[in-house]
Parts: structure tokens; sequence; C-alpha cells
């Protein structure tokens, strides 16, 4: 009985100091902002910035469509170069189907970036 507690202890040993590890770590990156941070606010410190210029308008206004179908498309292509590299690193295991897959895969992600280019989706005005 205690070798099976003894040997179950050294197998979750490293797991339990990797977690309490991360929960140090966590909660010291959410104390240290109010331990070492400035408090001297001012009215410049304390105003809207966005974007390099004051801010002009409500919070709350519409965007353009286009931004949110620019920031859609960096989504889907983030992904593509996310699904990239694991193949890339097995591409001697996967062989001859893997290729031809991956091949497919970027075939249809270049005919729908051909569909959104000439629909003039990547266009700003």
């Amino acid at each position: 009985m205690q070798a099976a507690t003894s040997a179950l202890l050294n197998d979750y040993l490293p797991l339990v100091i990797f977690i309490a590890l991360a929960g140090v770590i966590g909660i010291a990156l959410l104390v240290a902002p109010f331990l070492v941070a400035f408090s001297r606010p001012d009215s410049e410190k304390l105003s809207a910035y966005e974007c390099g210029f004051n801010a002009f308008d409500d919070a709350r206004m519409k965007f353009d469509v286009r931004f949110y179908l620019v920031a859609i498309l960096f989504i889907i292509f983030d992904l593509e170069v996310a699904f990239l590299f694991p193949w890339a690193v097995a591409f001697k295991e996967v062989g001859l189907f893997g290729f031809w897959s991956m091949m497919a895969f970027l075939g249809v992600l270049t005919i729908g970036f051909v569909y959104e280019w000439k629909k003039g989706a990547l266009e700003w005005d």
C-alpha cells in the first residue's frame, strides 16, 4: 500500500508543483500593479485615449462592418498559420495523404481569400 502511495506521489508531485507555481505567479501578477504603480492621477492621465487622438463621440457608436470583416479574416488566416506549423513538423509522418489534405485546406482558404479580395473586402477608404 505504501509503495502505491509513494509511486502516486512521485507521479503527481511535478503536477502539483506546477499548479502551485502557476497560482503564485498569477496572484503575484494581480497584486504587483497595486504595489509598484505610480498613483499621481491628473486630468491628462484619466482622459480617454484611442488611436492617437481624443475621443470625440459616444463609445457606443456603430463601427463599419468592414472592421469586423477584417478582424474575422485576420483570425481565419491566423488559424491557418497555426495549422501549418504542426503539419510542417509532422510532415514525414503524415505522408502523401497528409500532404494532399493540407493542399485541399490551403486551396479552400485561397479560394476564400481571392473571393474576399475580388469583393473588395480588403479595401479601406
